[in-house]
């Protein structure tokens, strides 16, 4: 086989930089899913808290109405369930783009393989 051409060559490289976003998006969708499971944690306790429920806001803790806090926490998450939803639709859209680069490089090689070959 001879040299790669320039055009596959960075089709390559995009390929290179789809696989480095799909890491980036799995990363993120991992960081929401631990903050949905933390948010989870924290109602379930709000839930069977008896007695005052506190809030931490910046530095302080204050007193808080379990309903209220309840309702912050779920408005929390489902915040968060919409942004995973929007990282999984970017990683769906950027395996579909990888996975046509892939095809079209793999054509090219094996069409430079076969050439030189044939040479």
């Amino acid at each position: 086989m001879g040299p790669i051409p320039k055009a596959t060559e960075e089709k390559i490289a995009q390929l290179q930089l789809f696989e480095q976003n799909l890491q980036s998006l799995s990363a993120q969708k991992q960081s929401l899913q631990s903050q949905i499971l933390e948010m989870n944690n924290a109602v379930k306790e709000v839930e069977i808290a008896t007695g005052v429920v506190y809030k931490i806001v910046g530095p302080i803790m204050i007193h808080a109405e379990k309903e209220k806090i309840t309702k912050d926490l779920k408005e929390r998450k489902d915040v968060l369930d919409l942004r995973i939803k929007s990282v999984e639709k970017q990683e769906k859209s950027v395996e579909e783009k990888a996975k046509e680069l892939q095809t079209e490089i793999m054509a090219e090689l094996e069409t430079l393989e076969k050439n030189g070959r044939t040479h």
